[in-house]
């Protein structure tokens, strides 16, 4: 009798502190990974107000912890995460930022398993951390310690990749994150402006909202983050409630059809943190898909694609009076917003994670067959 054993297909796991439902980065990789044979699990964290799992190809995991933020949850998040680790089989674990390092550190080496990074961002380098000595040299400790031993790995563009390499010499791989391309229908515009993504530190809200006293057209904020109440103060020191509208955390399917109604985006960042100064955002790509003028900030990242497809005015001063101007300019110019709306079009058919999706496959086929 002739026995035919077919391959164990490879078990990747994949850690991140936020909500699945949200993650539109993890989503596409992981399904992504799915679709092309791999197991892959996506360990990330149970919240009081968490929403249902919404069903994907990828096995979805989340962790109870009893802190919502802080020391405290980082310290029993990771602790959860070690041991839940500890237990499972798997192939290779890809640490998602410096937040879940540690235990995909250790678990690696006690398992004596393939550990990858995948670094959305330069993590010491964001406000919120820098602006704090203590929370700051704390993070970097584990950076210096885990970041060095994690030889396999990708970032969102190579200005990252190459301070990553500078500081560690560690070569990383570029995936941006970016959506799948789907047949491109433009939609009628609604009577707003927005901002989507993480309301937190550093995206320039101390500006944007004062801004907002000069503009007539309403504001919508969507997302949720560590900056949000002082958002919301903001719009009432400023007596802004009928301009400024926070729509809280959207499911990804419903911000698709909140997106394209806008008339212009925003993509801002303080230009005092490394981490915004070297940043490929997600919503600069979200807005682009959407057919979304936007306004940019001026970095790197953001001019290579400018220059090449003119899908935003970038902006390098973010006062409120600029900021102000620059917008009111748009409005008024039409034919500027046109113009804009199809070079997003011929964008996304360049742009996209069907093209993007070859080198994530390309690396994952390298390490592990």
């Amino acid at each position: 009798m002739l026995l035919i054993c077919a391959k164990t297909l490879p078990h990747l796991y994949f850690t991140v502190t936020n909500d699945l439902n949200y993650d539109q980065r993890m989503i596409r990789i992981c399904s992504t990974l799915a679709e092309a044979g791999y197991q892959v699990t996506l360990v990330g964290r149970s919240r009081k107000n968490s929403t249902p799992l919404a069903e994907q190809p990828f096995h979805q995991v989340r962790l109870n912890c009893f802190f919502e933020k802080g020391f405290l949850f980082y310290a029993a998040y990771n602790l959860r995460l070690f041991f839940f680790l500890l237990f499972r089989k798997f192939d290779g674990i890809c640490a998602i930022d410096l937040d879940t390092i540690l235990p995909c550190y250790f678990i690696s080496i006690i398992r004596r398993k393939k550990r990858i990074y995948d670094a959305h961002e330069l993590f010491c380098e964001m406000k919120e951390i820098r602006s704090r000595p203590f929370v700051y040299r704390c993070w970097k400790f584990i950076e210096r310690m885990t970041v060095p031993h994690f030889k396999h790995g990708y970032t969102v563009n190579r200005y990252i990749a190459e301070s990553f390499y500078k500081m560690y010499e560690v070569k990383y791989d570029t995936v941006r994150n970016i959506p799948k391309f789907t047949s491109y229908q433009q939609s009628k515009k609604g009577n707003f402006i927005l901002y989507q993504g993480a309301v937190n530190e550093g995206r320039s809200f101390e500006t944007l909202i004062p801004a907002m006293q000069w503009v007539n057209v309403p504001l919508w904020i969507v997302g949720n983050g560590n900056f949000y109440e002082k958002a919301k103060a903001l719009v009432a020191e400023y007596k802004l409630a009928d301009k400024v509208v926070f729509k809280g955390m959207v499911p990804p399917m419903e911000l698709k059809e909140i997106t394209p109604n806008a008339i212009m985006g925003f993509t801002l960042f303080e230009p005092d943190a490394e981490s915004n100064y070297y940043s490929l955002a997600n919503r600069f790509f979200d807005y682009i898909h959407a057919g979304v003028p936007q306004i940019c900030v001026d970095y790197p990242a953001y001019r290579d694609i400018n220059e090449q497809f003119e899908v935003a005015v970038l902006i390098k001063d973010l006062s409120p009076e600029s900021l102000a101007v620059t917008i009111n300019s748009l409005l008024k110019n039409e034919q500027q917003l046109y113009n804009m709306q199809h070079a997003c079009k011929r964008a996304a058919q360049q742009l996209n994670w069907q093209e993007e999706s070859k080198t994530l496959l390309h690396f994952y086929k390298q390490h592990f067959g």
